[in-house]
């Protein structure tokens, strides 16, 4: 815990908001059923599309339970904080503990040279086209890029993942990946289930991926600061859609109070948003909203920088 954490008065949140995961759950299974439904009805694509969009947001809300769970934060018992971080693994074609590990290099490196999720946009010997392109890959087939992105910090000479176990464990929860989908696939094929995997599953897991990645982009993408709330873009929402998303995303729009607070539950981010108050120049207001944020990162994507080593290092290779 960091020592801002134990200055702090934290008041316990709602317990609509520490149900925040769960609920996205039951929703997510509840518009999964009603598109079901609609696909046996036979009717028209079309209604089908809405509720693909709904089951995207929602599946996105569970790729940020899986964050939730590197964390520890996101069941209170550690066997089924790490049984939902596996399962949810699994099917995002990830193996929980390789996240983990690679994500808590990002927490200890933030926005330097060694910050393995924001490759390569941290290290100013990459050339502007190998980034753009990086990008553009990683904005438009997120669900395919994010997994190569932590399957190279795994597989990589020098790799931050040195620990013999963490490896040997990586290495089973990338197999029950391939076992998993195996079976899957094979059930599929056997009951003639495409029509209903594509619209249930491959379209919306498709659409959630990008979401994910352009949530990370606002985050982070752009910003050139040496301290948290300069190198993380915030979302502190005014109005009551702005809080249905941050809610429906476990509170991940208060990012910066996620990094200032790491080992805070989500539902207690909202409640210490006074940490993005500016105290430095170089800091920035929390945006109101997404919209607003995403016209800040566009800016940036002619050249996509991340941390302050790039003014050192002259700002361009």
């Amino acid at each position: 815990m960091n020592s801002e954490e134990s200055n702090i008065t934290r008041s316990e949140p709602h317990w609509v908001s520490r149900s925040a995961f769960q609920i996205v759950i039951f929703l997510f299974l509840f518009t999964e059923i009603a598109l079901a439904l609609v696909l046996k009805s036979g009717a028209s694509l079309w209604f089908a599309v809405p509720l693909v969009m709904i089951v995207s947001h929602l599946m996105h809300g569970a790729a940020v339970g899986f964050h939730e769970a590197s964390h520890g934060l996101l069941r209170r018992n550690r066997r089924f904080n790490e049984f939902d971080g596996v399962l949810i693994g699994v099917f995002s074609f990830m193996s929980f503990s390789l996240y983990r590990a690679a994500h808590q290099a990002h927490h200890a490196h933030l926005a330097t040279e060694r910050d393995e999720e924001l490759w390569p946009f941290v290290r100013p010997g990459t050339p502007r086209w190998a980034r753009i392109l990086a990008a553009c890959l990683e904005l438009s087939l997120g669900v395919f890029f994010t997994p190569f992105l932590f399957l190279r910090t795994f597989l990589r000479k020098g790799s931050p993942i040195r620990s013999r176990k963490v490896r040997r464990r990586i290495w089973a929860e990338l197999v029950l990946v391939v076992v998993v989908w195996c079976v899957v696939i094979a059930s599929v094929s056997h009951f003639e289930l495409w029509r209903y995997f594509v619209w249930m599953y491959a379209v919306p897991t498709f659409v959630a991926g990008n979401l994910q990645s352009w949530r990370k982009y606002i985050e982070h993408v752009g910003m050139m600061g040496s301290t948290v709330n300069s190198s993380t873009r915030s979302i502190v929402a005014n109005d009551w859609i702005g809080r249905i998303v941050s809610f429906t995303l476990l509170h991940e729009p208060y990012h910066g109070v996620h990094h200032i607070h790491v080992g805070v539950p989500h539902a207690e981010l909202p409640g210490l948003a006074s940490s993005l108050h500016p105290a430095e120049p170089e800091e920035r207001h929390p945006f109101p909203n997404y919209r607003a944020a995403l016209i800040d990162l566009l800016r940036s994507l002619r050249d996509p920088r991340v941390g302050a080593q790039w003014r050192t290092d002259g700002g361009r290779p």
